[in-house]
Parts: structure tokens; sequence; C-alpha cells
């Protein structure tokens, strides 16, 4: 938390906000993208495709950071849709802002070593959606995310591990037996 009360210190724009449960913050297409902080709530970002189907992309419970990455990189159109799930406090900030802030060389490494375990987390979501058992998504799932389930319906859970809401059931039954 204190980099980023060093963060909001650069950008006296920045505030938090609250939103209401449902609430689109950002919409495929928009021309700008921006960077979400959870302050209290959880948040989504997802696409659709053509045939009107979500697919999440990541959830964002609170203290996590949420954006399109891509978009804001390469300074493209958005991709992601990205809304509230909860009622929730966001910060709403410009990534300026990160290269602005002036950090210790600890706290550098200590970003440098977040970032690389989010990047980390999910090169091995993307490789398990490629090739592991639905149970191991729905495992990995429940170890990133072990406060979600209560929190989010069964089908965003399906649609995350890129199964059927009946599969997740199945797969949740197997597990309370196993136990």
């Amino acid at each position: 938390m204190e980099n980023l009360s060093k963060i909001l210190d650069i950008d006296h724009r920045t505030e938090v906000k609250q939103f209401q449960k449902g609430k689109i913050l950002q919409h495929a297409g928009d021309a700008i993208a921006q960077t979400f902080y959870v302050k209290k709530g959880l948040i989504r970002s997802y696409i659709i495709d053509s045939k009107g189907k979500e697919h999440i992309f990541m959830f964002a419970p609170e203290n996590w950071i949420i954006a399109d990455v891509e978009a804001i990189e390469f300074n493209e159109p958005v991709k992601l849709f990205i809304d509230c799930l909860e009622d929730s406090e966001i910060i709403i900030f410009d990534k300026d802002c990160l290269f602005k802030a002036d950090f210790s060389k600890e706290k550098m490494a200590e970003n440098a070593q977040l970032l690389y375990r989010r990047l980390g987390k999910l090169q091995r979501r993307v490789l398990m959606l490629m090739g592991s058992p639905a149970i191991d998504r729905y495992t990995y799932f429940l170890d990133t995310y072990p406060e979600l389930p209560n929190r989010v319906p069964q089908r965003m859970i399906a649609t995350y591990l890129g199964i059927t809401p009946q599969a997740l059931s199945t797969i949740r039954s197997k597990i309370a037996r196993s136990k």
C-alpha cells in the first residue's frame, strides 16, 4: 500500500471512486485504456466473442491491479471489458504514474517480484487451459483466488476455467467426496 500512496502523491488526479455492482468501467473498443486498483470490492476483465459468449480473463479482488495491458502498452483500442462484480471502491490511474514514482531500489525489486509472480500465474493459467484437466484448473483457481468461490457466481468460475457450469458442479462434487 505504501507504493500506491507514492503513486497517488505524484498524480493528484487520482481519487477513490465508488462504483455499484454491474457498472462497466471499460468497454472493448474504448480509445483509452485505464488501470484500476481495487481498494474494496471485486472486478473482472473479459471479452465477448463473435457469438456473444463471455470469456473471463481475470478477477481482481482487493489490493489487485487490473488493466488491458496490451492496449496501454501499445496505445491500441481496448479489447477487454472491465466491470464490477460487487459494489467497489476503485482507484483509476495512468501507467505513467508508475514511472514517475521515486521508489527505492528495494521497492523496485519488490514491485518487480510481484509483477513476475502475477505474470507467472498468468502463464501457468494459459498453459493449463491448453492441456490440463479441468479439475487441475479448478484447484489452481482455488489456490490463486481462495476467497472468490463464495463471492463469484459458479457460471463465472466455469467461464474462467473454460468449462460448463455442469462440469464445474461435477468437479466440486468429486472434490467434496474425496475430503
